[in-house]
C-alpha cells in the first residue's frame, strides 16, 4: 500500500477530506499536522505532530518518518514544510525557494515583474514606518495587504491619504494579534502597497507535473471585488469569458515562481485587455470549495490530487459536464453565532446540492478584513453558469442567520 504524506492544519476543513479520499483509493494517508506533541494521538489518526512556526524542524521530523510515495500540502503554511521535507527525502516536489516566493506577495510580485508579466506599481512598507509619510508616495486608488495572510484577510482599498493611514493602522493592529505573532514569520512585519487593478476576478485550479500545467477548472467570480474589502462570495465554473489568456498568464507566473509539481491555485484579474496574476499558491483551493469540482465518474479533487501524488497520470481526467459553483456565505456582522433558519427551504432550491453551515453555535463571528472564516458554503450544479448563480443567490436569500451582539469589555 502506497504511503501518501498529507501536510495540513489539524483544524482545516480539507484535512479529513484528503484522509477519507486516501482510504477510498486504497492508499495509506500519513498526516503531519500542527497539533500538540505532548498529547498522545488525541484524534486517533496517528498523525505526525509538527510545529508550523519551525518549518525546518518540522521537515526533519517528517523525514524521519519516511519514506513516502507522494506528498500533498493543504493550505499555505504547510507548503514550505512539505517542500523542505521533500528535499530531505529526495522526492519530486516544488523547491523550498519556489514555495517561499509563492507564499510572499512581495517576492511573487518581484518574480512576476522580472518575467515580464503585467504587475501593478507595488512596494512594501515596514510596520514601524510612519504611514502618513508613505501615503504621500502611494498611487491612488491603491490596495494595502499583508504579505502572507490568505483569503483576502487584511486586504483594504484606499482612495486617498486619509484612507491609506486608516487602512495601514487597521492592518498593523491585525498583524499584532497573538495568533499571527505566534507564526513567527518575517513577512508579517511588512505591509504591501499596490495600485488598484480594475476588472473582474477569476481563479484557476490546476496540477503541475514536471512544470507542465494541467488546468482542471477556471472559476469566475460574478460579484464585483472593488473594495474597500475584498470578500469572495461566489465561484462558478466554467466562466463565460474566454479562458486562454487566463491560462497563459498563469503558466507564465508558475514558471516565474519556479513551481514544478502538485496542485496550484491562481487568482487573477482581467481588465478587458490582459490578465493580471494576483498570486499563485502551491496548494489546492481552500476550505470546502473543492466540493464545487467533480470529475468524470464522480471523482473528487482530493482523489485526483492523491492519484497524482502517487504517480498516476491524471492528464486525461476531465471535469464533469455542465456548470457548478459555490457560495461562500459571508459574515456581514460581528457577534456570537446562535443558529440559522430556513435551511430546509433553501435546500429545496432547484440546482442546490448541498449546504454546509460550518459556523458553530456560540462561535464568535468576525467579518473581513479581520475575519478568517465564513458562515458556511452552498453548492449548486446546472446546465449553464447563469442557472448556477441564480440558484446560489436564491438559496442564500432563504437563510436567516441569528447573531447576538457581543458585550463591550469593561476595563
Amino acid at each position: 500500500m502506497k504511503r501518501i504524506l498529507i501536510v495540513a492544519a489539524t483544524s482545516g476543513y480539507q484535512t479529513r477530506m484528503f484522509a477519507d479520499a486516501a482510504r477510498r483509493l486504497g492508499v495509506a494517508p500519513v498526516l503531519a499536522t500542527d497539533r500538540c506533541h505532548v498529547l498522545e494521538d488525541p484524534w486517533g489518526d496517528q498523525a505526525i505532530p509538527v510545529r508550523f512556526d519551525d518549518p525546518y524542524s518540522a521537515a526533519e521530523t517528517i523525514a524521519q518518518a519516511g519514506p513516502f510515495d507522494g506528498i500533498v500540502a493543504v493550505a499555505d503554511r504547510p507548503t514550505l514544510i512539505a517542500a523542505l521535507a521533500a528535499a530531505k527525502l529526495g522526492m519530486p516536489y516544488n523547491s523550498p525557494a519556489s514555495v517561499e516566493a509563492a507564499r510572499n506577495k512581495f517576492l511573487a510580485r518581484q518574480r512576476f515583474k522580472a518575467a515580464g508579466l503585467p504587475v501593478p506599481r507595488f512596494f512594501r512598507v515596514p510596520l514601524d514606518r510612519d504611514p502618513a509619510e508613505t501615503a504621500a508616495l502611494s498611487p491612488y486608488p491603491c490596495v494595502l495587504k499583508p504579505l502572507g495572510l490568505a483569503a483576502s484577510r487584511g486586504v483594504i482599498r484606499a482612495n486617498n491619504p486619509a484612507e491609506f493611514v486608516a487602512a495601514f493602522r487597521r492592518i498593523e493592529t491585525l498583524l499584532a494579534r497573538p495568533e499571527i505573532l505566534m507564526m513567527r514569520e518575517e513577512q508579517n512585519h511588512y505591509i504591501q502597497v499596490e495600485s488598484f487593478i480594475e476588472g473582474k476576478e477569476y481563479s484557476l485550479e490546476g496540477v503541475l507535473t514536471d512544470g507542465r500545467l494541467r488546468t482542471l477548472a477556471v472559476f469566475e467570480k460574478p460579484d464585483p471585488l472593488d473594495g474597500p474589502f475584498f470578500e469572495e462570495t461566489i465561484y462558478i465554473t466554467p466562466p463565460q469569458a474566454p479562458q486562454s489568456a487566463l491560462v497563459a498568464a498563469t503558466e507564465k507566473a508558475i514558471r516565474a515562481l519556479g513551481l514544478t509539481r502538485g496542485p496550484v491555485h491562481a487568482e487573477l484579474r482581467c481588465d478587458g485587455r490582459e490578465a493580471w496574476v494576483l498570486e499563485v499558491a502551491a496548494r489546492p483551493i481552500g476550505g470546502l470549495c473543492a466540493k464545487a469540482l467533480r470529475f468524470r465518474g464522480g471523482m473528487t479533487l482530493e482523489e485526483l490530487l492523491l492519484r497524482h501524488a502517487a504517480g498516476e497520470d491524471v492528464s486525461r481526467i476531465e471535469r464533469e459536464e455542465g456548470s457548478s459553483g459555490v457560495m461562500m456565505i459571508p459574515i456581514d456582522q460581528g457577534g456570537v453565532y446562535e443558529g440559522v433558519e430556513g435551511l430546509e427551504t433553501a435546500l429545496l432550491t432547484p440546482g442546490v446540492e448541498e449546504i454546509d453551515i460550518t459556523a458553530k453555535v456560540g462561535q464568535k463571528l468576525e467579518p473581513l478584513p479581520e475575519g478568517a472564516s465564513y458562515l458556511g458554503f452552498i453548492f449548486s450544479r446546472g446546465s449553464a453558469p447563469a442557472d448556477v448563480e441564480r440558484s446560489l443567490r436564491e438559496a442564500l436569500a432563504k437563510l436567516r442567520f441569528q447573531v447576538a451582539g457581543t458585550l463591550p469589555v469593561m476595563r
